[in-house]
């Protein structure tokens, strides 16, 4: 059998999994009302369409501005797209004339003009940051996937608790929830396990 190039491999790898964590945040605003699926959840505001919000513009700059392909013309910037230099949470949240269509729509052609990078650089290539420091503004496109790939997990991280504290749904992805088995009554058992040994560690 003959072995894949190495960057070939290596670029798969990095898609697949930047791919099940794209999946599965948006996997999370399944079934919620505009309210839920806009509502901060934590003392810094943190929500699941903002989640959407940032890290379609996340890709947007990483694949897009940083490699010579803007998505947006000067002409066509989003307002939250120039105001984070004085707002510096517009892209953490959707005001009411943000439809959950256009993020949602936004962050899946973020995805697309990505694919676009991957198609047509090597892991290897050299791109600018140009919001980065100078010293380091120079990067590769591996070090970039590398870096998108970790900060969506991680989102998608938050977007798991968010979602278990809103209606208790839990899981990764709608056919995968990578959960132990158990049922809604066992789950509850666990929970009142957890609480008991932490109490006791407390006291002891």
């Amino acid at each position: 059998m003959t072995r894949p190039e190495p960057d070939h491999s290596y670029k798969a790898d990095l898609i697949r999994y930047l791919q099940e964590s794209r999946d599965a945040l948006l996997w999370k605003l399944d079934g919620l009302s505009e309210y839920d699926a806009r509502r901060p959840l934590t003392p810094t505001g943190t929500n699941l369409l903002g989640l959407v919000k940032h890290l379609a513009g996340v890709e947007l700059g990483y694949f897009g501005d940083a490699f010579g392909r803007p998505y947006f013309t000067e002409e066509a910037l989003p307002a939250w797209w120039w105001t984070r230099a004085t707002d510096p949470h517009a892209d953490m949240y959707t005001t009411p004339d943000e439809s959950r269509e256009e993020i949602t729509g936004l962050y899946r052609r973020a995805w697309e003009h990505a694919k676009a990078t991957f198609d047509a650089l090597d892991l290897d290539a050299v791109g600018q940051v140009p919001w980065w420091p100078e010293e380091r503004r120079e990067v590769t496109l591996h070090h970039l996937m590398t870096r998108v790939a970790a900060e969506t997990q991680r989102h998608a991280g938050h977007a798991d608790i968010l979602r278990e504290l809103m209606d208790g749904e839990a899981g990764l992805l709608k056919n995968k929830d990578a959960l132990a088995p158990g049922d809604a009554e066992s789950w509850a058992l666990h929970r009142e396990r957890v609480e008991r040994a932490a109490r006791q560690a407390d006291v002891g």
